[in-house]
């Protein structure tokens, strides 16, 4: 009878390490799923619950299937924080995001300490992985670089026009305002105003007043398409025919869904539309086969987990260092984006910005 028991106590005790050997990877991915900005945070949602059941249906990842977690941090930083700390608590191996640089800033601290990959779809502000841990990566592009395009742009355009350049206060929205400005006035072109909002309100009509009164023929923001949207609506209100300008994060249909026909002839910045690319082809049609338009960061999110995936397995592990590792190893990725490898900083090397116009309800590359 003792050698039944012994037998069986052997048994559980292979059998739990056999379990914990073939127990799900857990990883999260983090955006903004409540407030202004909850249709950035549902493209960042959806890229990865497709990429994890497309990965988990070719057989996992090391022979393991993945648990996705995912988390709301509302574009907040003090949330964004106690996010990051719940997810490591979890015991995630590796982040998918987060949006709002102002909110990856801090989380990656928490990431940094406790040894868990992140990857953002989308954050682009300099200091994310200038400033960032080894472990810190972006698949996206930089505000430098963004600022930059957008500046030769309004200068080969528009250098004999009256514009105003607005920023939100954010990390994002001020730092690709100033980086533009910037690379403006290094190519000779100064800015007739610059001034601050504040996100989240709904009257700009006391600012729209000040642009009308010099004159203003073009406004360059550095913000969120709520804002963006907003106004615009008030300056068609005052009669204004200003062209706005601005960034990425004016990548969703809600925009439109915002200014309506007020939105025509809206330029932005972003990086080369990736449903374009041939090789994104059939994942593009089963995402709208599954009722999603994979706009914006959805497939910038699909990507991330990707190349995690690909380091994963070129480490032969997820040990979040080995990982690291590969991901700064110089190696290649194959992702739906394009191939590509990240540099020492952790920013990817892919194709920069174009711009894009809003025409009757959607965008496009400017010819």
């Amino acid at each position: 009878m003792k050698n039944f028991f012994a037998a069986l106590s052997a048994l559980a005790i292979i059998g739990a390490f056999s379990s914990a050997a073939k127990a799900d990877i857990s990883i999260a991915a983090v955006g903004p799923l409540t407030g202004q900005y909850a249709s950035f945070g549902q493209q960042i949602k959806d890229g990865a619950e497709m990429a994890v059941k497309d990965i988990n249906a070719a057989g996992g990842i090391l022979g393991q299937k993945i648990k996705l977690l995912t988390e709301d941090d509302a574009c907040d930083p003090k949330q964004a924080v106690a996010v990051a700390n719940k997810v490591a608590g979890s015991g995630v191996v590796f982040v998918a995001g987060h949006f709002c640089s102002g909110s990856s800033i801090p989380a990656s601290k928490v990431y940094e300490e406790e040894g868990i990959v992140q990857i953002s779809p989308a954050s682009t502000n300099p200091k994310y992985t200038d400033e960032g841990g080894p472990n810190v990566f972006r698949v996206c592009g930089r505000d430098d670089q963004q600022g930059a395009t957008a500046a030769a742009y309004i200068v080969k355009n528009f250098k004999d026009k009256r514009i105003a350049v607005l920023h939100d206060k954010t990390a994002y929205g001020k730092g690709l305002a100033d980086q533009t400005k910037m690379a403006m006035e290094k190519l000779g072109k100064q800015a007739d105003m610059y001034e601050a909002i504040t996100a989240g309100e709904k009257d700009y009509t006391a600012l729209v007043t000040k642009m009308k009164a010099v004159k203003i023929e073009y406004v360059y923001l550095g913000g969120y398409h709520t804002e963006a949207g907003l106004i615009i609506r008030q300056m068609r209100d005052q009669g204004m025919s200003a062209t706005l300008i601005s960034g990425d994060a004016l990548v969703t249909n809600e925009f439109w869904s915002i200014t309506g026909d007020a939105g025509e002839g809206t330029l932005m910045t972003f990086s080369p539309d990736p449903r374009k690319n041939p090789v994104a082809a059939p994942l593009v049609k089963r995402f709208r086969d599954a009722g999603i338009e994979p706009e914006g960061y959805v497939l910038y999110t699909y990507a991330a987990i990707q190349a995690w995936k690909l380091a994963a397995e070129k480490a032969g592990t997820v040990d979040p260092a080995k990982v690291t590792a590969a991901l700064h190893s110089g190696a290649v990725f194959d992702t739906v984006l394009a191939k590509l490898s990240f540099d020492k900083k952790g920013d990817v090397t892919l194709p920069g910005y174009v711009f894009y116009k809003w025409s009757k309800g959607s965008y496009d590359y400017v010819k």
